[in-house]
């Protein structure tokens, strides 16, 4: 069992695979362990940050954080805290579960294509350089 987990949470499906990754984290979780749920917003090159209002920046943060807020409220019986980072996903991910003294960094994994064959990018960097054990999860 583990004391300190660390989702990546995924918010494209509506949640839906952060949720199913909160479910699984409940089985796993030592009692009195937490959860912490991070989101990474990659980073927007400067070029294209230019022409991108502040407001539109402002809302999508605030929109992350209403979801991120909501699915960790909905996760009972389990002390669950959300981050939000932005910058490259894998680091923020690594750097996050350093933070909290993670023993275990779930990840989803989508559906490969040639340049990422067995896991996704992102998850192969966690996977790569991760000092902990990863469930990655499809």
């Amino acid at each position: 069992m583990y004391k300190s987990i660390v989702i990546a949470a995924a918010l494209f499906n509506e949640g839906a695979t952060t949720r199913e990754a909160l479910r699984r984290a409940k089985l796993l979780l030592d009692q009195g362990g937490k959860v912490t749920l991070v989101h990474v917003i990659d980073e927007i090159p400067g070029y294209v940050a230019a022409a991108i209002p502040q407001s539109q920046v402002n809302a999508r943060q605030k929109e992350v954080e209403d979801q991120l807020s909501a699915i960790a409220a909905e996760a009972e019986g389990m002390d669950v805290t959300a981050i939000i980072r932005q910058g490259q996903p894998a680091a923020c991910i690594l750097g996050v579960a350093k933070e909290q003294a993670a023993d275990l960094i779930m990840i989803a994994s989508h559906k490969p294509g040639l340049s990422d064959y067995f896991i996704g990018s992102t998850a192969a960097r966690v996977v790569r350089h991760a000092p902990v054990s990863v469930l990655v999860t499809r």
